[in-house]
């Protein structure tokens, strides 16, 4: 049922007040008396269009990065902006970037033996998710850009650290209140500590972007394979798709922000469930270095690495580092249904135009009904199983979204962060002595257990 875009009805109250919910491909509406619904694959995709993102969604990625592809809403105007970043995300693309991931891999990982080495032991405690979002600035800088932030040399680093306080605070209701609020609020954003926070980060990122591109028009180089040189390359071949530079800028921003905040967290949960399993760890290890003393091709990446490509699925269905997504009816809208609702013989639903309609990502990568009586528990195994029974992937994971507004960065991220687990794999072990929980900020990071912000320090010991 989940692959034929499955979407469940629900009614109910919650605090007092009724909520209603569209999920792709889960739909609720409240929280109890659950009925099954779907619409076909095809309608789906073209009523993403119908359902944009609410203000306040739109106020927080306009105020953050700028008018960019996360912010702009109708099908061609987005259409037009992905059409502009698709060929520098694209698997020829990637494929050629795949020896960055590798270089900054490696230099995190001389970073981590150097920690060791101070340490004068075969071990010491690493904590992780600062070094996950380092490298996942330089990786992106590096790789879009030919630019080196140089995140990855040990001291303190003002971009680093600007981004990471924008959504990672200790503030136990910050992260809630302030999302409830600008939905309806959208000012808020502007006001306070936190305003002040965005407007810097949004002006030092700005600041960084455009200098960014100004060098590569002087250098206009046709022919490079970041995505600059690729965008310079399509605005000479198709003139229509050419951006101002304020757009520009926004789409750059936006590529360093999704390359930053959603990659350091799925680093840092896949590393967390690699050290409470040691034989998990010791198999993924046998799997990475049997692959050859060389680094693995694009095409062991996305093919040759079973286990590996399993973890990481694992990670993503019961650790989406976005908890939700939300979106807006435009316009009233019927929706087809596979079967009736219960007591009635209606085979549409009515969504009335401003309706508020949520993707609870998390709530649908572990339903029993669809992963089965140990959805809450970490199997990488269940993939290869699912296999077997025939079932498809492509779908089952929202992580990235789907449809016409799926992640771009898809490609890039994956390849990206399974270069780092197999870099670190082959010289380190991870055991984790503390008790972790997840801890919501802007995407879903870990954190030692009622302790302030983001933190996941293990023991990383030479192997």
């Amino acid at each position: 049922m989940f692959l034929d875009h499955v979407l469940r009805l629900s009614y109910g109250e919650r605090n007092g007040s009724s909520i209603t919910a569209l999920q792709v491909p889960i739909m609720s509406v409240g929280t109890n008396n659950t009925e099954k619904f779907s619409g076909s694959p095809a309608h789906l995709g073209e009523a993403i269009f119908e359902f944009p993102k609410p203000k306040g969604v739109r106020a927080w990625f306009k105020a953050t990065l700028g008018e960019g592809i996360l912010w702009v809403e109708g099908k061609e105007a987005h259409e037009r902006q992905r059409r502009v970043l698709a060929p520098a995300l694209s698997q020829r693309s990637v494929r050629n970037l795949v020896p960055i991931f590798y270089d900054t891999s490696a230099k995190l990982a001389a970073q981590w033996m150097k920690v060791i080495d101070n340490s004068r032991s075969d071990e010491a405690e690493i904590e992780v998710t600062k070094w996950a979002g380092r490298f996942a600035l330089d990786t992106v800088g590096c790789a879009a850009f030919s630019y080196d932030f140089d995140c990855l040399s040990g001291g303190p680093h003002a971009l680093a650290e600007s981004m990471d306080g924008l959504t990672n605070n200790e503030n136990k209701t910050s992260s809630f209140y302030m999302r409830a609020l600008f939905w309806i609020f959208p000012a808020i954003l502007s006001i306070g500590d936190k305003g002040e926070m965005i407007r810097k980060s949004k002006l030092e990122l700005g600041n960084i972007a455009s200098k960014m591109w100004r060098d590569a028009k002087v250098a206009g180089d046709l022919n490079g394979k970041n995505l600059l040189s690729i965008i310079l390359r399509n605005e000479a071949k198709f003139p229509t798709y050419k951006m101002n530079e304020e757009e520009l800028v926004a789409q750059m921003r936006t590529t360093i922000s999704a390359a930053f905040e959603p990659v350091s967290a799925i680093i840092a949960w896949t590393l967390y469930e690699l050290s409470l399993n040691v034989r998990l760890q010791n198999e993924l290890r046998e799997e990475v270095t049997a692959a050859g003393l060389g680094d693995p091709s694009y095409d062991d990446l996305t093919s040759n690495l079973p286990l590996l490509d399993a973890v990481l699925r694992e990670v993503l269905r019961l650790h989406p580092p976005i908890l939700e997504n939300h979106h807006e009816a435009a316009e009233t809208i019927s929706v087809p249904l596979s079967e009736p609702i219960a007591g009635t013989s209606d085979t549409y639903l009515v969504i009335p135009k401003g309706t508020i309609l949520e993707i609870p990502v998390n709530v649908v990568q572990t339903d029993p009904d669809v992963w089965g009586s140990d959805a809450e528990i970490f199997r990488p195994e269940r993939w290869f199983e699912r296999k077997k029974q025939g079932l498809r992937h492509a779908r089952e994971i929202l992580a990235f979204s789907e449809g016409p507004r799926s992640c771009i960065g898809k490609k890039f991220a994956l390849c990206e962060i399974k270069s780092l687990i197999i870099t670190l794999l082959r010289q380190f072990s991870f055991t984790c002595p503390y008790e972790i929980e997840a801890f919501q900020s802007f995407v879903i990071r870990p954190r030692i257990k009622g302790q302030g912000p983001s933190s996941l320090p293990l023991i990383v010991r030479k192997v």
